[in-house]
Formats: C-alpha cells, structure tokens, sequence
C-alpha cells in the first residue's frame, strides 16, 4: 500500500502544548513552521503537522496536532536533525505541557 487511508487504518497522533510569551511568540513559530515543514517533507511516516494557536489565553498557547503512520515514525521523527534544531527554540518557551498520544481511530 503506498498511500495511507485514514478509513482503514489508525494512525499515531502527537498532540504537544506550549505556552510561549507574547514577545518570543514569533521567533518560536518561526522555528515550528520549519520543523513542521521538514517533517511532512522529508519523512514518509509523518502524515500530518498543524500548529494551532489558541486564541482566548492570555499567554499564547500553542498547540501542535502531529500524525504518523506509526509510534515507530514519531521514534524516528525524534531522532532528526530539523527536531533537534527546533529543540534549540524551547528557550522560548515559559511552559511546556505534558505531550499527549493518541491511536486515531479508522473512519
């Protein structure tokens, strides 16, 4: 099978929380925008990366929504050099969240 179907098969989701200060909002949106980029781009078992902005908190909240084909394709997802870069912007961030997994559920 060379395409994923979302109607047969479940999937990996990752669903990570940040707050980030008004000010490094930008920088560090910057930096997600390109891993995010880099991960449906560059690796077969991402299928999916939005960045979502929570807009009712007074600290910006930002939330990442990710699917992989696999908990073995969010594993290698860990281990690639444009995460490791993205890394380098949690200096931007007041509070990081526990991360969330979830087994999406075929239609």
């Amino acid at each position: 099978m060379t395409a994923f179907d979302r109607e047969t098969h479940d999937a990996f989701v990752v669903i990570a929380e940040f707050e980030v200060a008004a000010e490094n909002l930008d920088a560090f949106l910057t930096a997600a925008h390109e891993d995010a980029r880099c991960s449906v781009n560059n690796e077969a078992g991402c299928l999916q990366f939005d960045i979502n902005l929570v807009q009712d908190k007074r600290v910006p909240h930002v939330v990442f929504y990710e699917v992989y084909r696999s908990s073995e394709d969010f594993d290698a997802h860990l281990a690639t050099p444009h995460l490791a870069t993205f890394r380098e912007s949690l200096s931007l961030v007041e509070r990081e969240l526990p991360v969330r997994f979830l087994t999406r559920q075929p239609l």
